[in-house]
């Protein structure tokens, strides 16, 4: 679904996880409940969109105080490097958004991420997705502070792309944060597949 106003857009700006990239905390959590006398379902109660760890996407804690809560919490007997490694490696890259961004790239339109995520995440999509580095920008909630759909967060991608209202659009999953956007006046694309997305954009540029 895209809210649209008539503008072309000069940017695009994309939500990271389940748009460019699935997720699913479970490989986490399996993991890590080998070196812990936890379940793997109950480590994912802990580490899986839970106070504590939108406290650490928020900016509100350092990965080294997170890594001492979740071992403390979990009974981890692991070490610091393999808890980044494996909290990490919970992604995998969804190609056909992964080629929409390519094809706005190749008609040199600006695109950047804007992501609720956090440090120990980027780290490894860093190392393991070579797309990531092909944006032009990135607005991180644990680097802002803040996390969607708060809206300090959205005045911080204004303020890095030099774009607002119409002009910028934006792709999300989630409803809420594309409500804060239809709120600040940009171009949203509530993200539900990659045909409906791809379909959308393709009319907001006039391909």
């Amino acid at each position: 679904m895209s809210r649209t106003p008539t503008i072309t857009p000069r940017v695009a700006v994309f939500d990271l996880g389940k748009v460019l990239l699935d997720f699913d905390y479970h490989r986490a959590a399996e993991a890590l409940s080998r070196r812990s006398d936890l379940s793997p379902g109950e480590v994912k109660a802990i580490i899986d969109q839970t106070p504590l760890l939108h406290r650490y996407e928020s900016g509100g804690m350092t990965t080294e105080a997170f890594f001492e809560e979740v071992r403390r919490q979990i009974q981890y007997r692991g070490d610091f490097e393999e808890f980044s490694v494996v909290f990490g490696d919970i992604f995998a890259e969804i190609p056909e958004m992964v080629a929409l961004h390519r094809s706005l790239r190749e008609r040199s339109i600006p695109t950047f991420v804007f992501s609720n995520t956090n440090a120990l995440a980027i780290a490894q999509v860093r190392l393991k997705f070579p797309f990531f580095s092909a944006f032009d920008g990135y607005v991180l909630s644990y680097e802002v502070g803040a996390m969607k759909p708060a809206t300090p967060i959205y005045e911080a991608v204004e303020s890095l792309t030099g774009v607002n209202g119409p002009e910028l659009l934006y792709i999300d999953d989630r409803p809420e944060n594309i409500d804060a956007a239809v709120l600040r006046g940009w171009h949203a694309v509530l993200h539900t597949s990659s045909e409906l997305t791809h379909a959308a954009v393709r009319r907001a540029f006039g391909w």
